[in-house]
This record gives structure tokens, sequence and C-alpha cells, in this order.
């Protein structure tokens, strides 16, 4: 008998557990082995596996009925995060990268920790789920820990870009289709972080604020090292010249 989903229950608390300790494992044992053939090995594994769960998800959405003009499209965010991670996998450049990585951290990591699931473990609908959100984080956080990547403060702009990017592709679709997709025209019925924000359309400008703050939580540690960074080397200057 399936049982119904529980927020924050054993099952969602073990699969966000699982989300981030994975990576935390993949990146120890890659630098510990220091093989660039086995990084490879990883990254195209994670690759393999995040796009592979992409399509058992449409596939899932089909087979249960679900498939509709709303979700047929690759327009919501976690979508084009999909398509990024993807990209930052295969081909781990700078800008892939941190287009992957503030996409997943502020952006996919919201659907984690507030999923959309009607049933909860073992349904096919929970474990793609998690899969498929959780796929992302543990891939940009083995590009981050593993494979010591790091987003730049000329990330900032570049994504925001592409964010606003998103939001006018969406848009125009949810105006021409009558979808909601990115929530662009309400808010999901679901416990989210927009459930906090304004109503509608005012939680839209909220939203990109909320957006920005988060990427500046996730650039904070890199932030403080770079401080800590050009602390030392003030200091190490100084003690030269005495």
């Amino acid at each position: 008998m399936l049982r119904p989903f529980v927020f924050m229950g054993a099952s969602h608390v073990t699969a966000i557990a699982l989300t981030f300790a994975t990576p935390l494992v993949l990146a120890a044992v890659s630098r510990a082995c220091n093989s660039i053939r086995l990084q490879d090995a990883i990254r195209l594994t994670l690759a393999a596996v995040v796009a592979i769960n992409w399509i058992a998800w449409m596939l899932l959405l089909y087979f249960k009925g679900w498939f509709n003009i709303g979700n047929e499209i690759p327009l919501n965010l976690c979508d084009w995060a999909t398509v990024a991670t993807f990209v930052a996998l295969v081909w781990p450049t700078q800008k892939s990268f941190e287009l992957a990585y503030f996409w997943g951290l502020c952006g996919t990591l919201q659907a984690l920790l507030t999923p959309d699931c009607v049933y909860d473990f073992p349904d096919a609908q929970f474990t793609l789920f998690f899969v498929y959100h959780g796929g992302i984080i543990v891939s940009v956080l083995y590009l981050t820990l593993g494979m010591k990547m790091r987003p730049v403060p000329m990330s900032f702009p570049r994504v925001i870009a592409w964010t606003l990017l998103y939001g006018v592709v969406a848009g125009a679709a949810d105006w021409q289709l009558g979808t909601d997709y990115g929530f662009l025209r309400s808010k999901p019925d679901h416990l989210t972080l927009l459930s906090y924000l304004s109503p509608w359309p005012y939680y839209l400008p909220e939203l990109l604020l909320v957006a920005i703050a988060f990427m500046a939580v996730c650039y904070l540690p890199f932030f403080i090292s770079d401080m800590i960074a050009r602390s030392g080397s003030r200091h190490g200057a100084s003690s030269a010249r005495t």
C-alpha cells in the first residue's frame, strides 16, 4: 500500500542527508586518489545519472497520465538546471560550472527541501524526484569539493543575466500557453518559499531579490576564503619587508 509523502519524515530527511553525504564521499575519494581518470569517471557517471533520470522522470509523467502542456516542455528552472549541470559535468568550464552551481544550490535545493511529492518511498515518483533534484546538487558539490571549481565575482552578473533570460522565455510561454512554468503566474499548491512572499504579481520582484540573496549566501564561503588569503598575503608581505 502506498504511503502518502510526509514532509521532513524519515524518507525525506534520509534523501536530503544522502544528497549531501554523497558528494563528500566522492570528493574525498577523488582527492585522495588524485587521479584524473577517476575524476573523469565520476563526472561522466554523474552526467549519465542526471540525463537518464531526467528522461525517466518524463516517462513517469507520461505513463502516470500526468503529462500535459504544463510540464511536457522543459521550461521549469530545474529543467534548465539539469542541462547546465550536464554540460558542466561533460565540459567543466568556469561559465558552465557557475551556472550549474547557483541554479542548483539556489533553485533546485528549494525543490529538494519542499518537494512536490504525492507518495513516500519506495514509490517511483519519490525515488525519481529525489534522484533528479538530488543528482544536480550532488554534481555541483562534487565539482566544487572534488575538482576545486568555484564561482568568481563575475559569476553574479552572468548568472543573473541567464536567470532573467529564463524568466523571459518561461514568461512568454506562460503567456502564450496559459501555463505556469517557473511559477511566474501563481504560487505552487504545496508549501514552498513562495508561500511566504507577497501575492502575485508582487512576489516576482521579491523572488529576484531572494535569488540574489541566496546567491550571496552560496558565494560567502569563497568570499571569506579570499579575504583570509588576502589577509595572509598582506601579513606575509609586511613580515618580509620588516
